[in-house]
């Protein structure tokens, strides 16, 4: 397991895992984007702060999979 980990991890750098990085950086931001408007949203509400995060988390990583599922690699 460490070693596809290690693997992947050098062709990440070498910048020949992904097929299209500017679309996997676009489709990331967005999804981080959301996350931390989230966050910031709730954060603003009397709803406690672990509860804050905890929805925000959720809810990002729900997205996540959906921005990510033409994702392609070579």
């Amino acid at each position: 397991m460490f070693e596809i980990g290690w693997f992947s991890a050098k062709l990440f750098f070498k910048g020949k895992l992904l097929r299209d990085p500017i679309q996997f950086v676009r489709q990331t931001a967005i999804g981080i984007s959301i996350g931390s408007l989230l966050l910031v949203s709730l954060a603003q509400t009397e709803i406690p702060f672990w509860l804050t995060i905890v929805v925000s988390s959720l809810v990002t990583g729900a997205v996540m999979p959906f921005l990510l599922k033409d994702f392609k690699m070579k």
